[in-house]
């Protein structure tokens, strides 16, 4: 998933690099870490949601794990921990959805397949289950998603993003789509930890990045659930290749509410 050279060419090559490979697509996700690779991939959005989807949305996934209120998850990368604050005020479900998959120990282990810093910082993205197998090839990361064994496919969570004096997030359609101009409650600023997703809106699964710089031409088309607050020296340091050692939520555990 990847930014630009100048401003605007910078942003389009780059954004290409936050989409995930979906299943059973044809053409995965490149997993080189460098923004010239963008030049292959395509920056389209799916045909606008009728404009009673989002109000459908909380019904349509009520299924999916929530969190109601904060959390916080310590994530351990060689050794070092990273503290996350999870905002399931702002971001329910996809908050909800992380501390999910961090108490199922779906992070333990994981490889960060994505780290883009040149020309200009970026993020560094991890999250594909497929890497937990130190054999699976490298270039095929980033097209997985986390398998639901209830229901032996990928559990797919709906676009998220609280609009500023909203009462409600926006589901299912970027801020273009839908044509809000308010900006989100939850920016991506540095530090910010965000869903990757494929080209559909309601796609992204267990794959997420840090930001490691402010990134405002995200804002409003994908969706940011929580900050580092502490360790945003370790993330610096990530390199393609690293392993998640642990993830344990630390607090708030008791705000957390999962699939019924």
């Amino acid at each position: 998933m990847q930014i630009r050279i100048q401003r605007w060419l910078f942003s389009f090559l780059i954004i290409g690099a936050l989409f995930v490979g979906g299943c059973g697509s044809s053409t995965p996700a490149n997993s080189t870490p460098t923004p010239s690779a963008a030049l292959s991939e395509s920056i389209s959005l799916s045909p606008s949601p009728s404009p009673s989807s989002a109000v459908a949305a909380n019904s349509q996934f009520s299924s999916l794990p929530r969190l109601q209120g904060k959390a916080t998850v310590v994530m351990t990368v060689k050794g070092a921990p990273i503290t996350i604050e999870l905002d399931g005020t702002n971001a329910p479900i996809t908050a909800g959805n992380f501390v999910d998959l961090v108490q199922k120990g779906v992070y333990d282990g994981l490889v960060f397949h994505r780290v883009v810093r040149e020309p200009q910082p970026f993020v560094v993205q991890g999250g594909d289950p497929q890497g937990k197998d130190p054999k699976f090839p490298a270039a095929r990361l980033g097209t997985g998603g986390f398998i639901d064994p209830k229901t032996s496919t990928e559990r797919r969570i709906p676009l998220e993003i609280q609009a500023k004096g909203a009462k409600i997030p926006t589901y299912s359609m970027t801020f273009e789509e839908a044509r809000i101009v308010e900006k989100p409650v939850l920016l991506h600023s540095r530090g910010a930890v965000a869903m990757a997703r494929s080209n559909p809106p309601d796609s992204a699964s267990s794959q997420f990045y840090f930001t490691l710089t402010d990134l405002p031409f995200l804002d409003g088309s994908y969706a940011v659930f929580g900050y580092v607050k502490q360790g945003m020296d370790v993330v610096d340091k990530i390199e393609a290749g690293d392993r998640i050692d642990k993830a344990t939520v630390t607090q708030g555990l008791e705000n957390f509410k999962a699939v019924q």
